[in-house]
């Protein structure tokens, strides 16, 4: 165990020095994938194709799942399987140059073993397992205070918030605030640290697997927004919280039949 997260912190933090090294040079190369809003930079499928070497070298064995370079889809989750977001948040990475993270899942025979979550600007890495607990950098934390939606802020999907889809903007009502950073990485990092008492978004594998395995150590809930289990090979809705909030949201996301 601690051979493979000394591994993978070390590919986390060389990988973002090349990131970071991109924004100094200002050497991006903007594309769009499914329209004008879902971005793809060259340096999201270098920065993939540069963890997948590494991976490979580490264990020529292990399965990968990312979001860019046709690795998307995944059937098969026996053995070792790495889940990769190479930058989550791509739309702020162009366009502000922060609130965008690097992450990593681990799963062993389809079960969570390790997450990382780097927010690359801010130098922020949390990251563990179910074997070892959860750590911000070098710091073991603990599990945020069990409030519920009325105690604090809700990171909420735009799109979901402005059309109340599944009551979102019900709920985002009876929190203290919303907040949309347009990462869901920079979400589950405010959920893990007890910034958020809830996230509520539309997310795939990549998106939601490393947080997934450090907010499930902790105690904390998630699931589709029908309370399912999420299937980590489709985009879902999802939601995620403090056990209380978990509860109180989605009592209300689930209060209409035809939502699935």
């Amino acid at each position: 165990m601690q051979e493979i997260v000394h591994e993978i912190k070390s590919w986390i933090y060389e990988a973002s020095e090349r990131i970071r090294a991109s924004i100094a040079s200002n050497q991006l190369t903007v594309c769009t994938k499914s329209d004008r809003t879902d971005l793809v930079t060259n340096i999201d499928k270098e920065t993939q194709d540069f963890l997948m070497t590494k991976i490979k070298n580490f264990d020529p064995t292990a399965k990968v799942l990312g979001e860019e370079n046709n690795q998307n889809h995944l059937t098969d989750f026996s053995g070792t399987v790495f889940i990769v977001d190479p930058i989550d948040g791509t739309m702020n990475f162009v366009l502000e140059q922060e609130n965008f993270c690097l992450m990593i899942a681990v799963y062993e025979e389809a079960k969570p073993s390790l997450g990382f979550i780097y927010d690359v600007v801010k130098d922020v890495l949390l990251w563990g397992g179910p074997s070892i607990g959860v750590y911000r950098n070098d710091e073991r934390i603990d599990a945020p205070a069990n409030k519920g939606v009325a105690e604090g802020l809700l990171g909420v999907n735009a799109g979901m918030y402005g059309t109340n889809f599944a009551h979102v903007r019900e709920i985002g009502n009876m929190a203290l605030g919303v907040r949309m950073s347009g990462c869901a990485g920079v979400e589950l990092i405010a959920l893990i640290l007890g910034k958020r008492i809830g996230y509520i978004s539309n997310l795939s594998p990549w998106d939601y697997a490393a947080g997934g395995v450090l907010l499930q150590t902790l105690g904390l809930k998630m699931s589709n927004i029908s309370g399912d289990a999420l299937n980590l090979s489709d985009r879902e809705f999802f939601v995620a919280g403090t056990p209380k909030a978990y509860e109180e949201m989605t009592r209300l996301l689930q209060k209409d039949e035809k939502v699935s």
